[in-house]
């Protein structure tokens, strides 16, 4: 159990967002060191509201603004901070003032948020300074794109530019939100964009990076680096690409040169607090390809967390402590965490033969390793936790309220 500080009752946090493992362990950072946590979620089911460091649990009103309710919350709690984890929360709470009655928003506010989100503006701060970036098109009206498709090199990867900006359209035209597609050939890629032709808007089509996710997160004030951490992801859900449902932490003298550049690029943009720089990295070539910018609290924070690097309690206590607060420096030790139920499905699309690139031995391999990794005493989890458990029944009791609600 980490200790607490010295300084006396610590004032009240709001989280928003804790139905996930993000919130959750943002909860648990605060929760462990005495701060009284007031977590926000959506759901009866949140998983934040089950943790033994919630103190009191507010379901958001549905629909409504978080300025339609945020200021109450913090007058009956006498909140001191506010720490939110999604993109869209994040953006809400980025119009409101950096202080509402003495209480800190603790999120990045809206120019450099906005930066971080816009993959083209991110791109060219990168290759500002030396950091190389997928050689990218951004398809518009009027362009051949029959002409263009044959001139390209592939496999490519087509995701949105800024993906909450087109959320709102995509939604009108009944169009599925697709993190990463990927395209083989011509073909391939010209029937992905037919998809979005009633919008008259596309995503950007990136050349693919081989290698693995690298990620490297660092919280800066005023320039000046005070905590960093990294990890590689091992698994990801789905296999193609997406979520990180099983990662390792990196030892610190691995890719030293590398998270300099992840601090100059930070600094260069001007950012404030915590962040995650994330990559491809190919170890045949040692080249790296920034991905993007996370400007929030990333999915593989509970990793950090079990390894010491405490990026939620950093930005509480740097706001509210100020110069009373001293870093803790994260132990290191190889730790993997694994985010189960996206990890299950994982395995079982791998098996039932949804990912053609593992052949049989490899789907033995994979059920292998599954196994093999639950009995590991040592394995991590995003939500299990034995001095916090009951989280992880309030996600199996939500999971199989919601699969009743669908067979209803």
């Amino acid at each position: 159990m980490p200790s607490r500080p010295n300084s006396g009752i610590l004032p009240p946090a709001i989280v928003v967002g804790v139905d996930t493992p993000i919130g959750l362990t943002v909860i648990r950072e605060l929760g462990e060191r005495g701060v009284p946590v007031i977590g926000v979620g959506s759901s009866d089911h949140s998983i934040g509201a089950a943790s033994r460091y919630t103190a009191v649990f507010f379901k958001r009103p549905k629909d409504a603004p978080i300025s339609h309710w945020l200021a109450g919350l913090i007058a009956q709690h006498n909140a001191k901070a506010v720490l939110a984890v999604s993109e869209n929360d994040l953006l809400e709470l980025a119009q409101l003032p950096e202080v509402i009655a003495g209480c800190r928003i603790v999120t990045p506010r809206q120019p450099l948020l906005d930066l971080v989100l816009d993959k083209s503006r991110t791109s060219a701060a990168a290759r500002a300074i030396g950091i190389d970036v997928p050689e990218s098109w951004q398809p518009v009206s009027g362009e051949d794109f029959d002409a263009i498709a044959g001139r390209l090199c592939y496999p490519l990867a087509i995701k949105w530019n800024d993906p909450m900006a087109m959320m709102p359209a995509l939604h009108k035209h009944s169009i599925a939100f697709e993190k990463i597609e990927y395209a083989h050939d011509a073909a391939e890629l010209l029937a992905i964009l037919s998809k979005y032709q009633a919008l008259q808007s596309w995503p950007l089509v990136q050349s693919y990076c081989p290698g693995v996710g690298l990620g490297q997160m660092l919280f800066l004030k005023g320039g000046d680096i005070m905590l960093r951490f990294q990890h590689r992801r091992l698994h990801e859900w789905p296999v193609s690409g997406g979520v990180s449902t099983l990662c390792q932490n990196e030892p610190p003298h691995l890719h030293q040169a590398q998270m300099e550049k992840s601090a100059a690029l930070l600094r260069h943009i001007g950012w404030q607090g915590a962040a995650m720089v994330e990559y491809r990295f190919d170890a045949a070539t040692g080249r790296y390809w920034l991905m993007e910018i996370n400007g929030r609290f990333w999915g593989s924070l509970p990793l950090a967390y079990y390894c010491g690097a405490y990026f939620a309690w950093e930005s509480y206590a740097r706001a509210i402590l100020g110069a009373e607060h001293r870093a803790a420096s994260p132990h290191f030790r190889p730790v993997k965490t694994c985010y189960l139920i996206p990890e299950t499905r994982r395995l079982a699309a791998i098996l039932i033969g949804r990912a053609p690139q593992y052949g049989w031995g490899g789907r033995i391999k994979a059920l292998a390793g599954f196994l093999r990794d639950r009995l590991n005493p040592r394995m991590r989890y995003y939500v299990f936790s034995w001095r916090d458990p009951k989280p992880f029944f309030a996600d199996m009791i939500g999971i199989i309220a919601r699969l009743m609600r669908r067979g209803s």
